[in-house]
């Protein structure tokens, strides 16, 4: 072996990581994603309303869910037994694979868009509801860096859910009691409207 991959090779094991499994591997995940596609869609775009499309998700946030999954810190019983198999390599592969995807962005409903709207850009400062656009964003990208999703596009069903489990404290893996505390001060009107706003947002 030569030196200067005698030095990749010590280089590598020292700093722990591959170069592969520092960013995922998009093809290798397109691969790993056959079992994932009959809920979550071929292209990561769900057809089932229950169920979320994982197109355009940042790979941070889709890395932080699997990992939760697989060590039981978010509790579902559909993904606890897809996650449990899962390697460090292959939860970066996938979620490689789900970030370079198109989302396909849906439409609100028109009687919800007014309420929605103002829930999604300022909040309800009388109730305690802080605006979804400081975490999510103005078109709802997201926060790749913090691990804030992208909501852009998502199914009103699978946001309105989640936003109860919160509310109830079913779902607990948000950072800091975030989502919790402003889902906990949503009524469900609030909560319907904004999730039928989040789906047509783009």
């Amino acid at each position: 072996m030569n030196k200067p991959l005698v030095f990749v090779a010590v280089f590598s094991l020292l700093i722990g990581v591959s170069p592969a499994y520092a960013g995922g591997d998009a093809t290798a995940g397109k691969t790993k994603s056959a079992t994932c596609a009959g809920c979550h869609g071929m292209d990561g775009n769900s057809a089932n309303p229950d169920w979320p499309s994982l197109a355009g998700q940042g790979a941070a946030y889709i890395e932080k869910q699997l990992q939760e999954f697989k060590a039981g810190e978010r509790q579902n019983a559909t993904m606890a037994p897809m996650a449990a198999p899962l390697s460090e390599q292959d939860i970066v592969d996938l979620a490689a694979f789900y970030a370079a995807q198109t989302v396909k962005v849906g439409a609100a409903e028109k009687s919800q868009v007014e309420l929605g709207q103002k829930i999604y850009r300022g909040g309800n400062m009388a109730g305690g509801v802080a605006a979804c656009i400081g975490c999510h964003g103005p078109a709802g990208k997201g926060n790749p860096a913090a691990k804030f999703p992208a909501l852009s596009g998502q199914h009103a069903k699978y946001v309105e859910t989640q936003l109860n489990a919160f509310k109830a404290g079913e779902r607990n893996n948000d950072a800091a009691r975030m989502m919790r505390n402003t889902a906990g001060n949503m009524n469900d009107q609030e909560i319907k409207a904004v999730a039928s706003y989040i789906q047509g947002l783009h």
